[in-house]
């Protein structure tokens, strides 16, 4: 279900993949009314990522409505190297568990399919992820999205600490060495 499409023109620097579509059937004098609901990742593969939901009678007009409520609501992700993350997080909503750890160069993208739309829209080239509790697409993502939200760069967690980036990272290889 993770189609790749690029919007030519105005919008051609996203990506958005589909990721899961719901059919819901409403019971009406007559018969059944069919409507759709898509959620959608929209990504711009430099580090920005957001995601919708939209409901529609058809399946198109869901996928733009998610499309949509996907770009008014992304976030930036700081990346290491641009390929991976800085540091292993995990992140949840409601029964969805999701644990994300950076990886070497080469690794390439190693989740489930909810998650690895995310990550293939944000960019991120290497990265182990693990999905726990609930398989539901939209709570994989959004667990996914509580995690990215509070992945910090050293840059950030410098400045709050008051110290130089030298000196941070100079305490992390430190750390790094003795364990």
């Amino acid at each position: 279900m993770g189609s790749n499409r690029e919007k030519d023109g105005q919008d051609s620097e996203f990506v958005d993949k589909l990721v899961h579509i719901n059919r819901v059937a409403k019971v009406v004098k007559g018969g059944r009314r069919f409507g759709f609901a898509a959620l959608v990742v929209v990504g711009d593969q430099k580090g920005c990522v957001g995601f919708g939901h939209g409901k529609a009678r058809e399946v198109p007009e869901a996928v733009r409505k998610a499309t949509d409520a996907a770009k008014r609501g992304m976030i930036r992700v700081p990346l290491c190297e641009g390929r991976t993350l800085h540091h292993d997080i995990t992140g949840r909503h409601g029964a969805g568990r999701v644990v994300l750890r950076s990886a070497p160069s080469g690794t390439g993208i190693i989740a489930g399919g909810a998650m690895r739309a995310v990550f293939e829209t944000l960019g991120i080239q290497d990265v182990v992820a693990k999905s726990i509790g609930s398989s539901s697409p939209y709570n994989m993502v959004r667990a996914t999205f509580d995690a990215l939200v509070r992945e910090e760069s050293p840059r950030r967690v410098a400045a709050r600490r008051g110290l130089k980036l030298s000196e941070c990272l100079a305490r992390r290889r430190s750390v790094r060495r003795t364990s």
